[in-house]
C-alpha cells in the first residue's frame, strides 16, 4: 500500500489517497485514531462511475462517520471505473443495457448477469486485498463494516469475509438471480435502504432479495423518491447502525 497524498482536513480528519497495486483509494481516519486507541473500519463501496466523479459524496459520508463518530473509512476504486483500464467485457455490458433500456425492453437475465457477476468476481479479492492493507496500519482496527451502492458485491463480501460484521446496502443496482442463493447464506447484521420510486431499480427484486437474507437483524428502510433523493437522515441512521455493531 503506498500514500500519494495525505491532508489534515479542517473538521481533523486525516484523508490519505493510495494505491495498492494498480488500485486507487482514499483513506479517512479521525484525529482520534492512535495505534492505542484504534477506530473501528467502514468500507464504503463506490457506485462503477469513476472516484472522482463521486467524491464528494464519498468524502461527505467518510467525513461525517469519521468526525461525529469516530470511525475510519475507506473507499477503492471500482475494476474498469475511473482512471483504471477499461474493461471490454463491461462496456459492452452497459452498452446492451443501455439499449434494452432506452428501447423500453425489460432487461434480461443475460445482460445483468453479465453486467454484474464478472464485477463481483474482480472487486471481492481487491476487497479483501484492501482490508489486509488497511488493518495493517496503525491507528485503524476491527471490527469492520461495509457499505456500498452494487448491492452483489456487498451480498458476496458478506458471505465470504468473517471480518466484515454489519453491512448498510443500497438496493439501488440489478441483482443476478443467482445472488439470491448467497443472500441465504449471509447472517450478519443488515441495514437496507430502498429507494421506492427508483427508476433503475426493479422494486419487487428489491424486496425479493432483502426477504432472501438469512440475517436474524435485518432492517429495511424505505423512502419516497427516485435514486439520488435519499433523505439525509438516513446518513445518520446509517453511523448510528455502525455504531451499535462496530464498537
Amino acid at each position: 500500500m503506498h500514500v500519494i497524498s495525505e491532508q489534515r482536513l479542517d473538521d481533523g480528519v486525516l484523508e490519505r489517497e493510495f494505491t495498492l497495486g494498480e488500485i486507487p483509494g482514499i483513506l479517512w481516519t479521525p484525529a482520534s485514531a492512535s495505534a492505542s486507541a484504534p477506530a473501528p473500519l467502514i468500507l464504503i463501496s463506490p457506485p462503477p462511475l469513476g472516484l472522482r466523479k463521486v467524491y464528494p459524496r464519498l468524502a461527505g459520508r467518510a467525513r461525517y462517520y469519521a468526525a461525529k463518530y469516530g470511525f475510519a473509512a475507506a473507499t477503492i476504486e471500482l475494476p474498469g471505473s475511473g482512471d483504471r483500464p477499461r474493461w471490454a467485457a463491461a462496456e459492452q455490458a452497459r452498452a446492451d443495457l443501455r439499449r434494452a433500456m432506452e428501447a423500453g425492453e425489460p432487461v434480461g437475465d443475460e445482460i445483468i448477469d453479465a453486467l454484474v457477476l464478472p464485477l463481483v468476481e474482480k472487486s471481492v479479492p481487491e476487497w479483501q486485498a484492501t482490508l489486509d492493507a488497511l488493518l495493517s496500519l496503525p491507528g485503524i482496527g476491527g471490527p469492520v463494516g461495509y457499505e456500498g451502492g452494487v448491492i452483489s458485491i456487498g451480498v458476496r463480501l458478506a458471505v465470504v469475509e468473517p471480518r466484515i460484521v454489519a453491512a448498510g446496502l443500497f438496493a439501488g443496482s440489478l441483482v443476478p438471480a443467482a445472488m439470491f442463493e448467497e443472500a441465504r447464506q449471509v447472517t450478519i447484521p443488515l441495514q437496507v435502504l430502498l429507494q421506492w420510486d427508483d427508476e433503475g431499480n426493479d422494486r419487487q427484486a428489491a424486496l425479493d432479495l432483502f426477504d432472501a437474507f438469512g440475517s436474524k437483524e435485518k432492517t429495511l428502510h424505505a423512502n419516497m423518491g427516485g435514486h439520488t433523493g435519499v433523505p439525509q437522515f438516513e446518513l445518520d441512521a446509517e453511523a448510528r447502525f455502525f455504531a451499535r455493531h462496530l464498537k
